[in-house]
């Protein structure tokens, strides 16, 4: 199963980081350019342990739809959101959050199954692990901006 890891720090309060994290809204902001919503499940706002979304993009050419749960959440240090239905054989995707002097940590472990078994594999290779690399930094990078930046702040 490969795997994703990406720190990021953060100038801003660990609560705040986390909340952006798990904000619908968000991630929205964070995928425009795939067209990403969320069409099902949880559709706006704080997404909590037990809930499910489902979203709808264009990755690749073609239209998605991926549904995933929030496994298990320990606010405000992590939370783990799973595939339920979708492209991937697998994903589980870890969140967690530690306060560090001046703001927080916050470090993605993204771990997947490509479809397809060894076709899978090679496109793996070729091109879905920086792919899916460049969408985790793409969502990192609007949560930095909307976390160091009060008056960006989506509304609960």
């Amino acid at each position: 199963m490969p795997r994703i890891e990406l720190v990021f720090d953060i100038a801003a309060p660990i609560e705040r980081v986390f909340d952006l994290a798990r904000s619908i809204d968000v991630h929205q902001e964070s995928q425009t350019r795939h067209g990403e919503r969320a069409v099902a499940g949880r559709t706006s706002g704080l997404i909590e342990a037990g809930e499910t979304v489902t979203w709808e993009a264009t990755h690749f050419g073609i239209r998605q739809r991926l549904s995933s749960r929030i496994d298990s959440m320990t606010k405000p240090v992590h939370f783990r959101d799973s595939m339920i239905s979708g492209a991937f054989a697998d994903f589980v995707h870890d969140h967690h959050f530690e306060a560090i002097p001046g703001g927080t940590r916050m470090t993605d472990v993204f771990d997947y199954t490509a479809p397809l078994g060894l076709l899978g594999r090679l496109a793996d290779v070729l091109f879905l692990a920086r792919y899916m690399r460049r969408l985790l930094e793409e969502r990192n990078e609007v949560i930095r901006s909307l976390a160091e930046n009060e008056s960006r702040l989506p509304k609960k």
